[in-house]
């Protein structure tokens, strides 16, 4: 039987229906995560038959983290490597990346960074066609293992079909390296699945929308594991990454399963997009999308105290003070947030929200006093 709220003719599992549609699914071939992993990289390259000639796309930071240490890693197993420097995530960057990469003439690449390195490699693998491993420095959202990139140009932040890592390396001795912040904030953005599958549930009921009850289980575990551990994360402890690491590899199958993102982005990431814009300086996107779900399990009438509860156990931000804008730049992003994305339902509706009902869902939350 289908799913609650599930359509009865299209599935989004990747399963044939009986109206003959199908969709492939694509997942990472290996995933390696737990302490030194970051040494078996040459192994992990010549396991997937990769041609002699790649690059590492790292970051001016994370070049010193890991960036280097991959590049010697892979020399010693007998590649030609080249070291490719990124900044921001942006269309122009994936411009210039992918020139330098043809130019270098490699025929596979190596993510070395966090999420803003690992969107702009999977859009130039994308691309050029070429094979991707994705070794994360920090662990600041999902995107490690997710077949989206996200690319914040001045005027639009847009999540951007690209393709799946053929291989996720997390090292947690590089992980736990990184500030603990950008840890907390991946917690969040994981913990966000949950308003992220409701707000599926709630299309799929209402528009007909394609729903996968597969993928929605994947995200839904994901941030089950997070919030049932949150007193286990803690700053300058390996094994906190290690409980994060695997929720949020999880979370990014969750949307390759889906063909799309929204098992994991929900009313509480458009919020977050939303904010982007309307705050002077906008705070991390996990940190605000769990700020976010916070007030959209509100709306959707569920324990939103607990999420609360679950973040603050953490270390993430459930306040506009603690996210480090204002009351008033919280409560215009939460108006505007419908309009981000308007061909994705969520329990905003279609209309958004009032500046009134945007105020008191921020007061009553305690989002904003």
């Amino acid at each position: 039987m289908p799913a609650e709220g599930a359509p009865s003719h299209p599935r989004g599992d990747g399963l044939e229906s009986p109206f003959g549609k199908a969709r492939s699914m694509v997942f990472p071939r290996t995933v390696l995560a737990g302490h030194g992993v970051l040494e078996e990289l040459g192994q992990l390259c010549h396991s997937f038959d990769f041609p002699e000639t790649g690059a590492v796309v790292t970051g001016y930071r994370t070049r010193s983290l890991a960036g280097d240490r991959a590049v010697e890693i892979l020399t010693a197993a007998g590649y030609r490597t080249s070291t490719v420097l990124a900044r921001e995530a942006t269309l122009a960057e994936v411009d210039r990346v992918a020139g330098e990469v043809k130019a270098a003439g490699a025929r596979f690449l190596i993510a070395v960074g966090g999420g803003s390195k690992i969107d702009i490699t999977k859009l130039v693998a994308a691309r050029l066609r070429i094979p991707f491993v994705s070794v994360p420095t920090s662990a600041a959202h999902d995107g490690i293992s997710s077949p989206r990139a996200s690319l914040h140009d001045p005027e639009r932040v847009a999540s951007i079909e690209a393709v799946v890592p053929i291989g996720v390396l997390a090292d947690t001795a590089v992980i736990v390296q990184a500030p603990f912040r950008l840890l907390a904030s991946g917690c969040a953005d994981v913990i966000s699945n949950f308003t992220a599958v409701l707000d599926w549930k709630l299309a799929a009921r209402l528009r007909g929308e394609e729903y996968s009850s597969t993928a929605a289980t994947f995200a839904e575990y994901a941030a089950q594991e997070v919030s049932e551990h949150a007193s286990l994360i803690k700053p300058n402890l390996e094994e906190s990454v290690w409980i994060a690491i695997r929720p949020l590899i999880v979370a990014g199958i969750a949307m390759s399963v889906a063909g799309s993102s929204r098992p994991c982005s929900g009313s509480e990431h458009l919020f977050s997009h939303a904010l982007d814009r309307a705050a002077r300086t906008p705070s991390l996107h996990g940190e605000q999308c769990g700020v976010g779900a916070i007030m959209m399990m509100y709306l959707h009438g569920g324990d939103w105290m607990r999420l609360k509860s679950a973040l603050h156990t953490i270390g993430a931000p459930t306040t506009a003070k603690e996210l480090g804008v204002t009351g008033e730049e919280i409560v215009e992003a939460l108006v505007a947030a419908h309009r981000i994305r308007p061909e994705r339902y969520t329990i905003l509706g279609d209309n958004g929200l009032t500046r009134e009902a945007a105020e008191r869902l921020a007061t009553v939350t305690g989002v904003i006093r």
